[in-house]
């Protein structure tokens, strides 16, 4: 049987990821907008790669579902790309829960029933989820262990407690970060590994309207106090999510690895 790789969000990192893990493999692109399925697919498949597309919106556990199962139908799944998501610009504090934090649980969940042995994932979390104060115990482990149906019902997300999108980011991203290191244990027992990057600001049209937005200027403070002085690419994050697929990873499992060019050091230390 075919080696599947899914793809969910191939926006400009996704698609790196793809590029350098993919090769030989079907490549299954996944959006909540076709067109941006298909767009992905055109460049990929004129690059030399076999791909599929299918439409997905992660925050529907029956579309998410069908995804896994449709993955499971064309060949063996062996590597998932994790890369949806939506910004604090883009959307209000429910929706980011809802597609953030909620959506990438049962990503994993659904995703953990069909990986193959010796198979991988990467979640594409944030440095947002590392800007967050400090947790209590028994937050992170309702953030990481609660059913993803009932996540959303946490009394620590409710309306009442997250009013702001950052704060709502950044509470998705830490909860992405504690989520894939509890269903590492899960995966593990079918062979299979899952870890988590946490990259900066990396230049994709999602951070291009972060700078555009009323953010902008505190995005440039950051870049300009951080020891690389930049912001990142798509093909830098690729790099360490080959790492992490790839054999050479293959100890490495439940991990979140944060590369943002030391902005985060500076937020706390600097």
């Amino acid at each position: 049987m075919r080696e599947v790789i899914v793809v969910i969000g191939p926006g400009s990192i996704g698609q790196a990821i793809a590029r350098r893990v993919s090769l030989g493999k079907l490549v299954l692109l996944a959006d909540v907008r076709a067109e941006n399925a298909e767009a992905a697919a055109k460049t990929l498949s004129e690059a030399g790669f076999d791909v599929k597309t299918a439409q997905v919106d992660v925050s529907s556990r029956a579309s998410v579902h069908a995804l896994a199962g449709l993955a499971a139908s064309l060949g063996t799944v062996k590597g998932v790309i994790h890369a949806a998501g939506v910004s604090p610009t883009q959307a209000a504090p429910e929706t980011i829960l809802k597609v953030d934090l909620y959506g990438t649980a049962v990503v994993l969940e659904e995703f953990g029933n069909v990986i193959a042995p010796g198979g991988s994932a990467v979640v594409i979390a944030s440095q947002s989820g590392h800007r967050l104060p400090a947790l209590t115990e028994a937050q992170n482990k309702a953030l990481a262990l609660t059913p993803a149906a009932d996540l959303l019902a946490l009394d620590m997300l409710q309306p009442d407690r997250i009013t702001d999108p950052l704060h709502a980011y950044q509470v998705s991203k830490r909860g992405n970060a504690l989520r894939v290191m509890a269903e590492a244990v899960r995966w593990g027992k079918r062979g299979a590994r899952v870890n988590a990057i946490s990259p900066g600001i990396i230049f994709t049209p999602l951070a291009k309207d972060e700078f555009a937005g009323p953010r902008g200027p505190g995005y440039r403070r950051m870049i300009e106090g951080s020891a690389a002085g930049r912001v990142g690419t798509p093909d830098e994050v690729a790099n360490v999510a080959a790492l992490l697929m790839g054999p050479e990873g293959g100890f490495i499992s439940g991990s979140d690895f944060l590369m943002d060019g030391g902005v985060t050091a500076a937020y706390w230390y600097g």
